[in-house]
C-alpha cells in the first residue's frame, strides 16, 4: 500500500472514530436521561447509571499505560484495541433493545458500562495512534478533523436522535450507533500498524520523567484553565438564550446547532493555520478570539445578533480545542503516548468539574452576562502561562 493512501486510511479512521464518539456523547449527555424516563425510571437511578458510567473515562489513562506497554495478542500496541473498543461498544448498542431497563436494570447498567468502557478503549488508542504515526507538521490538521468530526457528529445525529425519540422509536438510535461503530471497524481493519514498535517509541520507564519537566506542567495549568472558562461559558448558552433572553427552547435548540457547524469550521481552520503562522502564534490568536467572543456574548443587544454571536463562539471553542490538543500531541512522549494524552485530557477534565459549578454560581449571583464577562477575563489571565510555555520551550531548545 502507497504511502499517500496509508496516510489518507489513517485520517479518515481518526476522523470517523470521532465522528463515532460524538454520537455516542450526544446519547450518553442529552438522550439517556430520557430514555430512561420513558421507563418512568426514579431521576435517583438514571443519577446511578450516569455516575457509574463515569468510570470508565476515569480509567482511560490505566487504558491508555496498558497500551503503551502491552502489545495485544502481538498485533499491535493500538490497533488491536481500537478494533476491542469499537466491538464492545457496538454489541452494547445492538443489545439495548432488547432490554427493558425498568425490568432488567442491572443488566442495562452493564451494558452501559461496557459500551462506556469500549469508547474509552478506542478513544485513548486512537489518540495514542495518531500521536504515533502523524508527523508533527501535520498534528494541527488531524486535531482538526478529530474536533470537526465530533462536532458534525453532534449536529447531525441529535436531530436524528430527537426525530426518533419524538416518535419513540428508540430502537432506531440505538441501532444507528451500533452501525456507525461497524462502520468505523471496517476502517481500522483496512488501516496498518506495525506489530513492533521501533526502539525510540518503545515504552520505557524513564519517559515518565517528562512529568517532572516545567514546560510540560505549566502545560498542563493552561489545560486546566483553558476548559474552565470556555467549557463552564458554554454550558450557559442555552441556558442564557431562553432565561436571558426569552429565546424558546425549540429556538435554542437550531441555535445549538448554528454553534455546532461554527465548533466545525474552527475546527477546520484551526489546523491549516497553526501550520501555516506557528504554535506560539496560534495559542495567542486562539486566546484572544475566544475570549473576544466571551466578552461580546455579554454585551449581545438581542437574539438577533446572537446567531452571529453563537457561530463564532462555535468557532473560537473548535480552533481553541485544535490548537491545544495539537500541542498536547507535541508533549507526549512518544513513549508512553496515549498515557501522557489521557493525562492532559484529565486535566482538562478537573477544568470542567471547577468551571461548571463556578459557572452556575456566577448566574445566581451576577447574572448571565457579567457571568460571560468574568470568563472573558479568565482567558486573559493564561496569557502569563502561554509566555511562559513558549519561553521554556526556546530555553530547553537551545540548551539542546
Amino acid at each position: 500500500m502507497s504511502a499517500s493512501k496509508e496516510r489518507f486510511l489513517r485520517y479518515a479512521l481518526f476522523s470517523i472514530v470521532y465522528f463515532v464518539e460524538g454520537a455516542v456523547l450526544t446519547y450518553f449527555t442529552s438522550f439517556n436521561v430520557l430514555y430512561l424516563r420513558s421507563f418512568e425510571l426514579s431521576f435517583s437511578l438514571i443519577g446511578i447509571v450516569s455516575g457509574i458510567t463515569l468510570i470508565p473515562f476515569v480509567l482511560k489513562i490505566f487504558i491508555g499505560l496498558l497500551s503503551d506497554r502491552v502489545n495485544l495478542f502481538k498485533l499491535g500496541h493500538r490497533k488491536p484495541y481500537i478494533i476491542l473498543g469499537l466491538i464492545m461498544q457496538s454489541l452494547a448498542f445492538f443489545l439495548f433493545p432488547l432490554i427493558a431497563p425498568n425490568r432488567h436494570f442491572g443488566f442495562y447498567l452493564s451494558l452501559m458500562i461496557m459500551a462506556a468502557l469500549g469508547m474509552s478503549t478506542y478513544d485513548t488508542t486512537t489518540d495514542g495512534f495518531s500521536i504515533d504515526t502523524t508527523p508533527e507538521a501535520d498534528r494541527g490538521l488531524v486535531q482538526g478533523l478529530m474536533v470537526g468530526g465530533r462536532a458534525l457528529s453532534a449536529v447531525i445525529t441529535a436531530s436524528l436522535m430527537g426525530y426518533f425519540s419524538g416518535r419513540g422509536q428508540w430502537q432506531a438510535i440505538f441501532y444507528m450507533i451500533g452501525i456507525l461503530g461497524l462502520l468505523a471497524l471496517v476502517l481500522a481493519f483496512l488501516v496498518q500498524e506495525k506489530k513492533e514498535r521501533p526502539p525510540e517509541i518503545k515504552f520505557s520507564r524513564t519517559a515518565f520523567s517528562a512529568f517532572k519537566d516545567k514546560t510540560f506542567l505549566f502545560f498542563l495549568a493552561l489545560g486546566i484553565i483553558y476548559p474552565l472558562a470556555l467549557y463552564s461559558a458554554e454550558s450557559m448558552v442555552g441556558a442564557f438564550l431562553n432565561e436571558g433572553m426569552g429565546i424558546s427552547l425549540e429556538m435554542v435548540g437550531l441555535y445549538t446547532s448554528v454553534f455546532g457547524i461554527g465548533t466545525i469550521v474552527g475546527g477546520l481552520v484551526g489546523g491549516p493555520l497553526m501550520k501555516k503562522i506557528g504554535q506560539r502564534l496560534s495559542v495567542l490568536t486562539a486566546l484572544f478570539i475566544t475570549s473576544i467572543v466571551t466578552f461580546t456574548m455579554a454585551a449581545a443587544p438581542s437574539g438577533g445578533v446572537m446567531w452571529i454571536i453563537v457561530f463564532l463562539f462555535g468557532f473560537a471553542f473548535g480552533y481553541y480545542e485544535t490548537v491545544y490538543f495539537a500541542m498536547g500531541m507535541d508533549f507526549s512522549d512518544p513513549r508512553i503516548a496515549a498515557f501522557m494524552f489521557a493525562v492532559i485530557m484529565a486535566v482538562g477534565n478537573i477544568g470542567i468539574g471547577i468551571g461548571q459549578p463556578l459557572a452556575g454560581s456566577l448566574v445566581d449571583l451576577v447574572g448571565f452576562r457579567m457571568m460571560f464577562a468574568i470568563f472573558g477575563v479568565i482567558h486573559l489571565l493564561a496569557l502569563p502561562i502561554v509566555f511562559a510555555i513558549f519561553r521554556l520551550k526556546k530555553l530547553s531548545t537551545m540548551e539542546a
